[in-house]
């Protein structure tokens, strides 16, 4: 049946409700990277780029699993795809424990993309099924919604991890440096053994979270020619003839590789000028709470006083302003620039998928798992992060950051009116 059907027959906000707490736990899952990537820095002895392949097999299973993704929800419907999203993701967090036994950290890699697949069937369901979920207008609005259940729990990951891992992670690297190899070894062991109790956890919640959304009254919602704004016109015969789509997938590509830097390197970048990691840990939580006021600021705003366009040129705008000042300080300040980052990216992801889906009809599923391959940014754009930091400076490294920014722009001011090559 369609949406709106569908919401005459159920309390409005019950669908959303449950959507917001899927956006919850993969926001929660997501944004353990940014304590993940210092804590197996010192736990299996990586550099710099090593360690961001942390942010790369978390990522990258989003493009490899995008399209098998799409596949999956025409066989099951969106409610149980989400269902089968989370049971994937525990498989991946109970591959956590073999890893932190054996400190190798393939396994961890492996562990990471196996939740990052279990995610892309998840965000393949439930992007497109908040889209649906009311006018088109106001998509933006509701997706910033989401997106505070997201932030407000990666905002608490990385705390909260850090706890039972790293809360004595500068007085634990000192020791390191004096002990021999034998009980060097013994000690990071243990270090690597502090995740399993954690992951445990996680694997549980997940498992019972699946199969809540199983027995849950949630509704199913059929994507149609009329769910997006325009409707689709027929002149298309697949999903390459919608330029407002591919661009919109090369923006969000951009766009993704931007925010898992501000919020994956935060922490090592502020250890590398030289501020403790007591301090530094709390840093991509900084960066979140920026991204949750970003939201406050696009469910206020969108649609009654800006449209989405708009926001996104406004986000752009200030991606490139935040970035320079980062690259032109030092210290707490730079720092506090790339926290900043959050605010600029908040409501980018938001205000893409809306105009980027605008008019596909039947071909949503298929252009919704073309936008989660996007995803493979935050894969790839990080890597080039660390590679520059080994070899340049974490500074400039962040140099990055002001093509993505300029694309973004370009992609809120033209790209996204195109209806044809």
């Amino acid at each position: 049946m369609k949406a709106d059907q569908a919401l005459n027959q159920r309390n409005s906000y019950m669908p959303i409700l449950i959507i917001g707490i899927l956006f919850f736990i993969f926001g929660f899952v997501t944004w353990l990277n940014g304590i993940l990537i210092p804590y197996l820095k010192i736990a299996c002895e990586l550099t710099d780029f090593e360690s961001v392949f942390v942010a790369f097999a978390f990522y990258i299973s989003y493009t490899v699993m995008a399209l098998p993704a799409a596949w999956v929800l025409k066989k099951t419907g969106f409610k149980n795809g989400m269902m089968v999203g989370l049971l994937v993701m525990s498989v991946g967090t109970l591959l956590f424990i073999p890893a932190a036994y054996t400190r190798v950290y393939s396994v961890f890699l492996l562990g990471l993309f196996v939740m990052g697949a279990g995610l892309a069937v998840l965000q393949t369901a439930s992007n497109p099924y908040i889209t649906i979920l009311g006018p088109a207008e106001s998509a933006a609005r509701r997706i910033s919604i989401m997106g505070i259940f997201n932030k407000l729990a990666g905002a608490a990951a990385p705390l909260i991890l850090a706890y039972f891992i790293l809360h004595d992670g500068d007085k634990f690297v000192e020791n390191l440096q004096s002990l021999d190899a034998a009980s060097r070894s013994l000690a990071l062991d243990e270090l690597a053994r502090r995740v399993i109790g954690p992951y445990f956890v996680m694997t549980v919640v997940l498992i019972l979270l699946g199969l809540g959304i199983r027995i849950s009254p949630l509704p199913e919602v059929e994507s149609g020619e009329d769910d997006i704004t325009e409707t689709d016109t027929g002149s298309h015969k697949t999903i390459a003839g919608y330029p407002q789509l591919i661009l919109g997938a090369v923006t969000l590509f951009l766009y993704v590789g931007a925010e898992v830097i501000a919020g994956d390197t935060i922490i090592r970048y502020g250890q590398s000028l030289g501020i403790a990691l007591e301090t530094a840990k709390a840093f991509t939580t900084y960066t979140l709470i920026a991204m949750v006021a970003g939201y406050l600021a696009g469910i206020a705003f969108i649609p009654k006083y800006l449209s989405q366009h708009k926001a996104l040129t406004i986000s752009a705008i200030l991606g490139i302003v935040f970035t320079m000042g980062a690259l032109f300080t030092q210290g707490m300040v730079s720092v506090l620039f790339i926290a900043l980052l959050g605010l600029a990216n908040a409501l980018v992801w938001p205000a893409i998928w809306p105009l980027a889906l605008a008019g596909l009809g039947k071909f949503i599923k298929t252009g919704s798992a073309v936008l989660i391959m996007a995803i493979a940014g935050g894969a790839l754009l990080p890597l080039l992060w660390g590679y520059l930091s080994d070899v340049w400076s974490s500074t400039m490294a962040y140099s990055v950051l002001i093509p993505c920014y300029l694309v973004i722009f370009l992609y809120a001011t033209r790209w996204h009116k195109l209806r044809k090559w």
